[in-house]
C-alpha cells in the first residue's frame, strides 16, 4: 500500500473526530489559503503565523509527507503550508505545540548531526522522521516529537485533501451536476451484488 493511500485512508474518517474545527471550516481555509496563494501570484506568500525560519521548515516537512508524484502535485503545491499558517493562526491553542515542535525537531537534528533539520541531508531527515511517524515504535523519549509529528501529519492532511488538487487525487466525483440521472452503473451494481 503506498503512502499517499494510507493517508487518504485515515482522513477518510471523519475529519472532525481528530480536529478542532468543523469539515465546513476546513474547507473554507483551504479556499482561504487557495484565495492567498492566488492573490500571490507574482510575490511570494508571506506568513502571518510562522517565522522565516520555521516557513521553510513547514514546507520541506509537508512535502516530506505528501510529495508530488504521477498523480498529483505535492503538499506544497495544493497550498498546505498556507492552510496550515492559517489554522495555526485561527486557533491559539495550537500555536505553542506547533512552534515547540518545529523547535524539537530542529534541536533533535542539532544533537544527531550538527545542523537544523533544513540542512540536513534527505537521508538524515528521513531518520529523524522515521523515529517519530510510528508512535508504536517509538522511544518514550521521543514522546513529544512523535505528538507533534501526529498532529503536525494530520494538518497536512487535512490541508491536502481539501485544495482542489487534494480532491482531484481522490477522484471524488461529488459536488457535480448530473443533466440526467440513468442509474447506478452496470459495473457498480454488479460489484455490489445488488440490482433494481
Amino acid at each position: 500500500m503506498q503512502r499517499r493511500d494510507v493517508l487518504k485512508l485515515l482522513t477518510a474518517a471523519p475529519l472532525a473526530a481528530g480536529f478542532a474545527w468543523s469539515a465546513e471550516e476546513a474547507h473554507a481555509a483551504s479556499a482561504l489559503a487557495e484565495a492567498a496563494r492566488q492573490a500571490a501570484t507574482g510575490t511570494a506568500f508571506t506568513p502571518k503565523f510562522f517565522t522565516a525560519h520555521e516557513w521553510a521548515t513547514v514546507r520541506v516537512l509537508v512535502d516530506l509527507i505528501l510529495p508530488r508524484d504521477d498523480r498529483s502535485g505535492s503538499a506544497t503545491d495544493a497550498g498546505v503550508p498556507e492552510f496550515m499558517d492559517f489554522i495555526v493562526l485561527d486557533q491559539p491553542a495550537r500555536q505553542t505545540a506547533m512552534r515547540g515542535g518545529l523547535a524539537w525537531v530542529d534541536l533533535e537534528c542539532q544533537q544527531r548531526f550538527d545542523k537544523t533539520f533544513l540542512d540536513c541531508s534527505a537521508d538524515e531527515r528521513t531518520a529523524v522522521l522515521d523515529d517519530i511517524a510510528w508512535p508504536v515504535r517509538a522511544a518514550s523519549e521521543r514522546a513529544h516529537g512523535v505528538a507533534f509529528f501526529n498532529s503536525f501529519r494530520d494538518l497536512t492532511a487535512a490541508g491536502f485533501w481539501t485544495s482542489r488538487i487534494g480532491i482531484a487525487d481522490l477522484q471524488y466525483m461529488g459536488n457535480r451536476s448530473v443533466a440526467q440521472w440513468r442509474g447506478c452503473p452496470d459495473e457498480a451494481l454488479k460489484k455490489l451484488g445488488v440490482s433494481y
